[in-house]
């Protein structure tokens, strides 16, 4: 997590692309995701409750008072919440974020990539280091590097409940307004490829699976969205937890006192999924992870 940066601005120039760029350090998976919520206790209730998600630490404000809070899927991927909800109409995502191996060289190499970069790094409050960046659609997508001696490193092996209802965050959503450019961000740039792509309908594309280059996650490409309401923008803007039973899953919810406003159903990728959402309408799904149907649209990659 970045703390107190503002999001910067993509720039990119044919010129920048004319020289040879360092190369690009590895991007394993989703990190985190970043979530804003007007009710941490209701918050607390769906992700530590339902869910089942230890809370191993917190970090405040420099001037005093709850910044966000965490939620352990595992020792490299958190729920990040954040108290800051102010209005109803406001966003839900806070970031997205995904894990290098070398922040410094990745940052090297997006500065010759012509992407826009810090001047410099340092640790954030929670002792990593990392950057934010934003993306063509003017989302914050931060990139982190776990440091020693960080709350998370400090923690790993810890807080990995048996209660988890997933342990394991397999992809996160967002809205694309223009693919091409999203493509020329992630994939020319970052070096996501795309392993599936399918749509309401056998022949429309609404939504885009884009694997990180060096790992098994994806950022989903959700597009075709005009105008949406706070509701349905957190149907897009989503984290999946990848479970090997959603059945089971929805079980031990219902168990909890969840309330799943459906029961699970195969999706448009042939894959068992089941919706459930937060106190302020952001999506968790939970996921299998192989198709039981054959995918509309296109096949699944494995690689």
């Amino acid at each position: 997590m970045k703390i107190g940066s503002l999001s910067l601005g993509l720039l990119v120039t044919s010129a920048a692309f004319s020289q040879t760029a360092p190369a690009r350090p590895s991007i394993v998976g989703v990190a985190h995701i970043g979530l804003k919520t007007a009710d941490l206790t209701a918050a607390r209730h769906f992700y530590g409750t339902e869910l089942g998600y230890q809370e191993p630490f917190t970090v405040d404000k420099p001037a005093g008072g709850l910044m966000l809070t965490y939620f352990k899927v595992n020792d490299h991927q958190y729920i990040e919440i954040f108290p800051n909800l102010k209005s109803p109409t406001e966003d839900r995502l806070s970031h997205i974020a995904f894990e290098t191996t070398n922040i410094q060289q990745l940052r090297d190499y997006l500065a010759v990539s012509g992407v826009k970069v810090p001047a410099a790094l340092k640790p954030g409050l929670d002792g990593n280091v990392s950057m934010m960046l934003s993306d063509p659609d003017g989302h914050n997508v931060e990139f982190v590097q776990y440091m020693p001696g960080s709350l998370h490193t400090k923690n790993f092996g810890k807080f990995l409940a048996d209660t988890r209802i997933s342990d394991r965050i397999i992809h996160v959503g967002v809205t694309v307004r223009d693919r091409a450019a999203a493509d020329h961000f992630y994939k020319d740039v970052l070096g996501f490829h795309e392993i599936w792509h399918g749509g309401k309908t056998d022949d429309s594309v609404d939504w885009v699976d884009m694997r990180v280059p060096d790992g098994t996650d994806w950022l989903e490409y959700m597009l075709n969205v005009k105008d949406p309401s706070p509701k349905s923008l957190g149907v897009m803007h989503h984290l999946a937890l990848g479970v090997p039973s959603v059945e089971a899953g929805y079980k031990t919810l219902l168990a909890r006192g969840a309330k799943p406003p459906q029961a699970p159903k195969v999706g448009r990728d042939g894959k068992w999924q089941l919706n459930m959402y937060d106190p302020d309408f952001t999506r968790s799904e939970l996921m299998e992870p192989k198709p039981v149907e054959t995918p509309c649209c296109s096949p699944i990659l494995d690689k």
